[in-house]
């Protein structure tokens, strides 16, 4: 069974998403790195206790991290039969983790609520998740 034949052929746009992610989690990544460096927290050292802008770069992309499994499951789940929707969604997500993490960079972790629109996306695929759940039970 050939792959391009079992998904809908609108899944691209899903894994452009997927890329989508990819790049921003590297950009959290690489914004980490600098800040270790300009902060002078070496490795392992995961917080310090003298620099909290850098604390701030840090949970900006931790809190991705732990979040980003559970939003992929989704997203992959929502986009089986919903692709069009899902990509949508997840491009709101994804974005909205650069807004989150823009925000936490001022060192004012108040400011991370700039990016609270992405739950729009994340509890849309979580939505269409549970929708395709009920398609599959023959309850929906």
């Amino acid at each position: 069974m050939d792959v391009l034949t079992v998904l809908p052929s609108s899944f691209g746009y899903v894994i452009f998403t997927y890329v989508y992610s990819w790049v921003m989690l590297g950009y959290l990544g690489v914004k980490v790195g600098a800040a270790r460096k300009k902060f002078g927290v070496q490795y392992p050292t995961m917080y310090s206790d003298k620099e909290p802008v850098f604390n701030c770069v840090q949970r900006a992309h931790q809190n991705t991290l732990e979040v980003f499994p559970q939003w992929l499951l989704f997203q992959t789940l929502a986009a089986l039969v919903y692709p069009i929707s899902a990509s949508v969604l997840g491009a709101v997500w994804v974005t909205s983790r650069f807004s989150y993490a823009w925000g936490y960079y001022t060192g004012d972790p108040a400011k991370r609520m700039n990016g609270a629109y992405g739950y729009i996306g994340y509890f849309g695929v979580i939505i269409l998740s549970i929708s395709v759940a009920l398609q599959l039970l023959g309850i929906f």
